[in-house]
């Protein structure tokens, strides 16, 4: 397993990290994900650890709490083996508290989250949204204090604009609170958003990218082609709309140079687009999720071998789209890109 620093600071993450989004699913989105119970769960972690990959992702809101309690259980006795990333700010009931990032909330989340992990501390705690009713001078003072109580350890923030993290960076580091260190992103050869504006800005903040949905919502799964229907066992039919949405044509352009990369190689249509995650700047782990033992060893495979510059170049130009102002200019004019070089793409 390749270890890499999380962003800006002394922890090392492995480079690829399991999603426990598919622990105890239930309601409308979960359930699709996967409804693994404490004793499989307990056999993906067993294999998580005998390859390396020890940090593992939830959130409270991951099946109301259930996806935290079922890790929690998969990592009992062994908790000094493991890191645990978890989310709060998502509402967790209709409750005028129930939702956000103020300080009552996030005291209250994180004792929650620590009982239903069975573990007295957090690894990482990460922000699920920004909350635009709670000064930022709140969170982060309140972040500080958890921190400094050693019950998070450190801190980083998901789905935030450039903007916002840029905002709390300024006003960590006027107090002396801890800085966050990571943000963990939707990045997919089907979704580069993210090159735009939060990579740049993890460069240059020291902020590493945790990538979930690294599959594009599972639609590079190796299933879904030019000409062929959705399979019926799909999960895009019911959990589509839940996420970015995904042009037909432009997927089925991806999968074509997938394809052919996967002829060249003799690696899946995953692997080859997770490879690709891997070589991207400030990429610190791509999150894999698995609902079964063979997904999850197949996910593995991503590592220990790369893209050639080539196979990375013909990904590159078949999910390449146009970029919104004002990110387009430095892509398309020699003055703009002479002083702004694209990182990626």
């Amino acid at each position: 397993m390749e270890y890499r620093s999380l962003g800006q600071s002394g922890l090392k993450v492995p480079a690829l990290s399991f999603g426990a989004g598919t622990f105890g699913g239930s309601g409308p989105l979960f359930s699709h994900w996967g409804q693994s119970d404490a004793a499989q769960a307990r056999r993906l972690v067993d294999i998580c650890l005998e390859a390396g990959v020890n940090l593992f992702d939830t959130a409270d809101v991951y099946s109301n709490g259930a996806s935290e309690e079922v890790l929690g259980q998969a990592i009992k006795g062994r908790r000094d083996a493991v890191l645990i990333s978890t989310k709060t700010s998502l509402p967790m009931g209709d409750g005028p508290n129930d939702a956000g990032s103020s300080r009552f909330r996030l005291i209250r989340a994180v004792d929650d989250a620590l009982r239903r992990l069975q573990t007295d501390y957090i690894d990482i705690l990460q922000l699920h949204a920004f909350d635009a009713h709670t000064p930022v001078e709140e969170v982060l003072s309140t972040l500080d204090t958890l921190v400094r109580a050693g019950k998070v350890r450190y801190t980083g923030v998901s789905n935030f604009a450039g903007w916002q993290i840029m905002k709390s960076l300024a006003v960590a580091e006027r107090h002396g609170w801890p800085r966050y260190v990571v943000n963990q992103v939707y990045y997919s050869l089907v979704g580069r958003d993210y090159e735009w504006d939060l990579m740049p800005l993890g460069a240059d903040q020291g902020l590493g990218a945790m990538v979930w949905s690294p599959l594009g919502w599972g639609r590079l799964t190796g299933k879904i082609r030019r000409g062929t229907p959705l399979p019926e066992a799909s999960r895009l039919h019911e959990t589509a709309s839940f996420g970015p949405p995904v042009e037909d044509e432009y997927l089925y352009r991806v999968v074509d140079a997938l394809d052919a990369v996967a002829a060249e190689t003799g690696r899946s249509v995953p692997q080859i687009a997770l490879n690709w995650l891997l070589q991207r700047p400030t990429i610190s782990t791509v999150i894999i999720g698995a609902r079964n033992e063979e997904q999850l060893r197949q996910n593995l495979g991503a590592l220990g071998w790369s893209l050639t510059p080539e196979q990375v170049a013909q990904l590159d130009a078949a999910s390449a789209v146009t970029a919104p102002y004002p990110y387009f200019p430095y892509r398309r004019q020699e003055g703009f890109a002479r002083l702004n070089p694209p990182m990626a793409g």
